[in-house]
């Protein structure tokens, strides 16, 4: 018997420390009492229960039995046969055919339903028997240390579960925590129960952390491992930036006012475009607030990150004239298909419409999800004038092409006039005037005598 008093008072600390159920803490310790039981004076291939009353202090060990009868037990020439054939060749599954679930009989672990009634009449087929074997007097010190390192482990799989499940549920949620440590630049967070891990590529750059410093971070991740959850933290994702406005921007948080979409560049600048869903709610307004409180608020959790609040819009071109925010944008020429805009800006808004390093412009294709083409508009008018320079070039030489075309026209309108108004002439004459070789004058065509028609006379004759 166990000191009920003490072991009950031990068994509230651990669930209240330790956050984890009672039922669970009980049946931890039933199976390490049982554990120890069948180490010391158990038999092999014998299946032991233990009972544990926590109002008694009394501990019982079972015997644990199936109960069976012949339809579920395999013969031994069945067994032997099934070791040739596995021997011999690995016997193929037919699809659809039922799985033997039949075993072989093991006194340790299986009871026949005679021998079953015999002690309950009211077993079935299937059922577990229960026999309770006798208290060992011995059963103290040895035991008692094997069950507590079993109490132990099982504890700390146990409080790993119940930390796993609570924080499984808030990935994606932003947190306070305070600054463990920092080792190899990795960042450890106390987030309560359990610290979570900072990686190098999820902190904001050029941010530094003191221990006992608190901040808010992102579980990003939750991770089952053999040594516990493992929490991934983050302080540069583009979920900690949404959270952080959903935390400041009551219109956010009650759904008046969506983020559609967010580009970020950690600890440098971000653009955030919001839409209104509700008439008469400013989607821009509400996230800046009065004297810019709200977003002011979010700037300085991130450690003075600049953020652009974007309106969204349906109309991609306007959409994409508003990211590229604070510059001024004079005409968006957008390509559906290829989701390709080319964007015209004043020629003293050009740097400001690219920003620093392209910053502004990389920004803004992320935001809208388009490849973004910026163009000053002198570039644009000098593209102009040379298109319109090449256009009357072209023009020109059409009108110089014309009066020749024209000649031709008029020479082979009037050939075929004379060919319809004279008879069909010889060479000779459909040439035109021929000069004779060595004179200077014209000379005239020679007539041609009429052909006599021997056929006529023959018949005259």
């Amino acid at each position: 018997m166990l000191d009920k008093q003490s072991f009950a008072s031990a068994i509230d600390q651990i669930c209240e420390e330790k956050g984890i159920s009672k039922e669970k803490v009980m049946e931890t310790i039933e199976v390490a009492i049982a554990a120890a039981y069948k180490k010391d004076f158990g038999r092999k291939g014998q299946n032991i229960r233990a009972k544990f009353d926590l109002e008694t202090g009394n501990v019982r060990i079972f015997q644990v039995k199936q109960v069976l009868d012949e339809s579920m037990i395999k013969s031994e020439e069945e067994i032997e046969a099934e070791k040739e054939n596995a021997e011999s060749v690995m016997p193929e599954r037919i699809e659809g055919q039922e799985e033997d679930k039949r075993v072989r009989f093991n006194p340790e672990k299986h009871i026949m339903l005679e021998e079953a009634q015999k002690e309950n009449p009211d077993i079935k087929m299937g059922e577990e028997l229960l026999t309770e074997l006798e208290s060992k007097d011995n059963f103290g010190r040895i035991a008692a240390q094997t069950a507590k390192q079993v109490i132990i482990q099982r504890i700390r799989e146990a409080e790993r579960e119940t930390i796993y499940d609570e924080f499984k549920t808030k990935e994606g949620e932003v947190v306070s925590g305070i600054v463990q440590r920092v080792e190899r630049g990795m960042v450890f967070v106390d987030v309560g129960k359990t610290a979570g891990i900072l990686f190098p590529e999820e902190q904001i750059p050029g941010e530094f952390y003191r221990i006992g410093q608190r901040l808010r971070i992102l579980i990003l991740e939750v991770q089952k491992d053999a040594k516990g959850p493992g929490i991934i933290l983050s302080r540069a994702n583009s979920k900690m930036l949404a959270k952080l406005f959903e935390m400041e921007v009551p219109e956010i948080a009650s759904g008046a006012v969506e983020i559609k979409s967010i580009a970020r560049e950690a600890g440098s600048r971000s653009k955030v475009a919001v839409n209104s869903t509700e008439e008469g709610v400013d989607p821009i307004g509400s996230c800046v607030g009065q004297k810019g409180t709200r977003v002011q608020a979010v700037i300085n959790e991130l450690g003075g990150e600049k953020i652009d609040i974007i309106e969204w819009s349906q109309d991609s071109a306007k959409f994409i004239a508003n990211a590229l925010s604070p510059a001024k944008v004079l005409n968006v020429q957008a390509n559906q298909e290829q989701r390709v805009a080319r964007v015209e800006v004043p020629e003293e808004q050009l740097s400001l419409a690219i920003g620093k390093k392209g910053q502004n412009v990389r920004l803004a294709a992320k935001l809208a999800g388009w490849k973004i083409d910026v163009i000053g508009a002198q570039k644009v008018e000098e593209g102009r004038e040379k298109a319109e320079e090449a256009k009357a070039e072209a023009q020109t030489e059409e009108t110089k092409e014309e009066p020749a075309q024209v000649e031709k026209a008029e020479e082979k309108t009037e050939t075929g006039e004379k060919e319809k108004g004279e008879p069909k002439a010889s060479s000779a004459e459909s040439s035109g005037p021929r000069y004779a070789e060595g004179s200077g004058e014209a000379s005239e065509p020679k007539e041609e005598k009429p052909k006599k028609k021997k056929g006529r006379k023959k018949k005259e004759k």
